[in-house]
């Protein structure tokens, strides 16, 4: 990348975090724009694969009423009702919101939210024609504006530097690092649940260790 397409991906950036900025400022006029009393009761890699052999008869017949809440991904907007993709610890699933379930004032402030926005939603399982299990939504609530955009949708995070500086971006776009931190996590808890079980004790250190620039100030005379 040149010096001048990094200084215009720099002020396009500005540009969008300046207009969330904007959407914040406005919503802490009406609301408050950082809910904490919604409670989910479901995640997405659970609904996909209790419901996988779910026929969309199945699902109308049972209405299944669930609470998820995600990472906003995707985001369709069509006439009377939109399709967004949310994203939550263990997966992905599809959002149906519409002026006849989740009403008129709701579907308008949908079409405001941005990608990267938390989303908690609230209500009935069921199968879209393409027999994508969804959730046809009752009740949606903003849980935390995004305010830096997510990277680009079909390259995402390529450089390898800011995806060290930056684990929480790569966590988020990338499927294979969240499922070599999970893979990574679950083998460090099992090493220490096997030696604390034999008598071991963990020492992790509580101050941080110099390093860089503030070793070299710590060691000079």
């Amino acid at each position: 990348m040149t010096e001048e397409s990094e200084l215009t991906t720099l002020q396009d950036e500005n540009h969008i975090i300046a207009e969330r900025r904007a959407k914040l400022a406005e919503l802490r006029k009406n609301t408050n724009p950082f809910p904490n009393h919604f409670r989910r009761d479901s995640l997405a890699w659970s609904l996909q694969d209790v419901y996988r052999n779910h026929t969309k008869e199945d699902l109308e017949g049972q209405q299944i009423s669930v609470k998820v809440a995600g990472r906003m991904m995707f985001k369709r907007l069509m006439g009377k009702a939109s399709f967004a993709t949310i994203q939550d610890m263990s997966g992905k699933i599809q959002l149906y919101v519409s002026n006849d379930h989740t009403g008129e004032v709701v579907h308008e402030a949908f079409r405001h939210y941005d990608l990267g926005d938390i989303l908690g939603a609230e209500g009935i399982l069921f199968r879209t024609k393409t027999g994508e299990l969804s959730v046809r939504v009752t009740r949606l609530q903003l849980l935390t504006k995004s305010l830096r955009p997510l990277p680009e949708k079909f390259h995402g995070l390529t450089d390898q530097e800011q995806k060290y500086r930056q684990r929480y971006l790569d966590l988020i776009t990338n499927e294979n690092t969240r499922k070599v931190f999970m893979v990574r996590s679950k083998v460090i808890q099992a090493i220490r649940e096997f030696l604390v079980a034999r008598g071991y004790l963990d020492e992790t250190p509580s101050a941080p260790i110099p390093g860089g620039t503030t070793a070299s100030v710590l060691d000079s005379p």
